[in-house]
């Protein structure tokens, strides 16, 4: 049974679910230990703050996978660039914006990301005491207060108002079980400051084991700033040049820290993980944890995997494969899209289908020759993104200087496309939001976008419009309600303090 906020903090503050073995992706709780046993020394401290990754993985689990449900394609399915074949209603219901507060992708966010706060403050609480090296201390701080400031960012884009919690809970007061919403400006402030705690902490510039860096503190910083320039913050000029100032600290390292694959292939093959322009993955490995997200995105019963399952939970809208320039290599076949394959099972020859995502295709799993793991990497945050990210700010900042279109033109050079120039700020603002929209798809990013910008990628006009009132391609309207989405319903049963939900739920 999944747990509630309240069991989730009680369970972390007794150790019940935080011990596993040392080997970063190995999940298996060896032990039952109460704090006071358990964080004795470093390896014990080490061994807990590698299980607050565990959590990252909230992004692909949930309660309805046989369904074709998984949390990160709701994200996309409200988007409205995307369709599905599976048959989850759930699924149906985000696609029409009539879901409810029982929507389990939403409620796997919800449990698995306070499961990771509250793992998270158990380490920033107890490290400190430990006798240990003050090197490796200082790493570990690092990383926990990375990944605390990670989790409370997705969730507040996504519940706005939530319980901020920082320290272990008393679970004999029940005022500490129950938390009251915070406002985002206070979870804000706790995420600027967690994170300027991670980049002065030892971690290292870059890391290729799947753990946290300089180089993704400071790519996930400057996303905050750009977000909070935005909507619903609206703070402005001077947080698009933070943002700026912060992304350029990475685009600056260029090649040196994360150099961009030469070829679309690498993004998902298991040789490349957490390798080039990779800053942070959440981490699966055959045998330990498999990643079910090469199955959802397989056309339906389509016969070209060796899979019992091809969900076609997540199917990209024609509209938006269409929408990429003449010549882009990611809308090319087998860029980020294919539209055939070698019948795996119940026959030979070629199979046609409509455009699925290759983007998530792990071809040593699912292919004709596949051994059935899959265990290709989640990629949360990629070099691209911290480009566009800089190319942005910069603009909104200064308008489109050099160093501006040399952030965006880098991410247009390894498409295969002409670089841009002579552009207006406005239209240079367009073109950096059409090149997310194109480069990161299905990476969810795409709603956050909608909600900082409140505005819509128009497919059909290749253009922004106004979010509130525009009819997706999906044939749904958007409106206000859904700008942030529920607290789920268990949650507020459990929780009266976190009544009223958000508007229009």
């Amino acid at each position: 049974m999944k747990k509630s906020i309240i069991s989730i903090f009680a369970a972390a503050t007794l150790l019940t679910a935080s011990s596993c073995s040392e080997s970063f992706l190995d999940e298996n709780n060896k032990s039952n230990p109460t704090q006071d046993s358990y964080f004795q020394n470093a390896t014990q401290a080490q061994t807990f703050v590698n299980g607050i990754y565990t959590n990252l993985r909230a992004n692909t689990s949930g309660d309805g996978i046989g369904y074709g449900e998984s949390p990160w394609i709701n994200l996309e399915l409200l988007v409205g660039h995307a369709s599905t074949n599976s048959q989850s209603n759930f699924n149906l219901g985000v696609i029409n914006h009539t879901t409810g507060t029982e929507n389990p992708g939403f409620y796997s966010y919800w449990q698995g990301f306070y499961e990771g706060i509250a793992n998270a403050n158990v380490a920033i609480s107890r490290i400190p005491q430990i006798d240990m090296n003050d090197t490796q201390k200082s790493n570990l701080m690092g990383q926990a207060h990375f990944l605390r400031a990670y989790y409370y960012f997705f969730l507040t884009r996504l519940f706005g108002d939530i319980p901020l919690v920082t320290q272990p809970v008393d679970p004999t007061d029940d005022s500490q079980l129950r938390p009251q919403r915070a406002n985002k400006e206070e979870i804000y402030e706790l995420i600027v400051n967690d994170l300027t705690a991670a980049e002065n902490s030892s971690i290292p510039d870059v890391d290729r084991t799947g753990r946290a860096s300089k180089g993704a503190v400071k790519s996930l910083l400057a996303n905050v700033y750009l977000t909070m320039a935005g909507y619903p913050l609206n703070k402005g000029a001077e947080y698009y040049q933070l943002a700026a100032a912060k992304a350029a600290e990475v685009t600056t390292q260029g090649d040196a820290w994360y150099p961009l694959f030469s070829n679309l292939e690498f993004l998902h093959d298991r040789p490349n993980k957490n390798l080039g322009e990779f800053i942070l993955q959440v981490q699966y490995l055959g045998g330990v944890a498999e990643n079910n997200i090469t199955q959802m995105i397989i056309p339906y019963n389509s016969s070209i995997s060796r899979h019992g399952d091809e969900y076609g939970s997540l199917v990209p809208r024609r509209e938006f494969v269409n929408s990429y320039e003449a010549g882009d290599k990611r809308s090319a076949e087998r860029g980020f899209f294919f539209t055939s394959a070698p019948r795996a099972k119940n026959g030979t020859g070629t199979i046609t289908f409509p455009p699925a995502l290759y983007k998530y295709w792990l071809e040593a799993s699912s292919g004709v020759n596949g051994d059935l793991t899959p265990d290709i990497n989640f990629t949360l945050i990629r070099m691209p993104e911290v480009y566009l990210i800089h190319a942005e700010a910069e603009n909104e900042v200064n308008g489109p200087t050099d160093a501006a279109y040399a952030s965006l033109n880098k991410v247009r050079q390894r498409a295969g496309l002409a670089p841009l120039s002579g552009l207006s700020q406005s239209q240079f603002r367009e073109a950096v939001w059409r090149e997310r929209y194109h480069e990161l798809c299905y990476e969810n990013k795409a709603y956050f976008d909608i909600q900082r910008t409140r505005k819509a990628y128009n497919l059909a006009a290749n253009s922004f419009v106004d979010l509130i009132g525009y009819r997706n391609e999906s044939g749904t309207t958007w409106t206000e309600k859904y700008l942030l989405l529920p607290i789920p319903q268990r949650e507020l049963q459990a929780n009266p303090n976190l009544a009223p939900n958000n508007p229009g739920w």
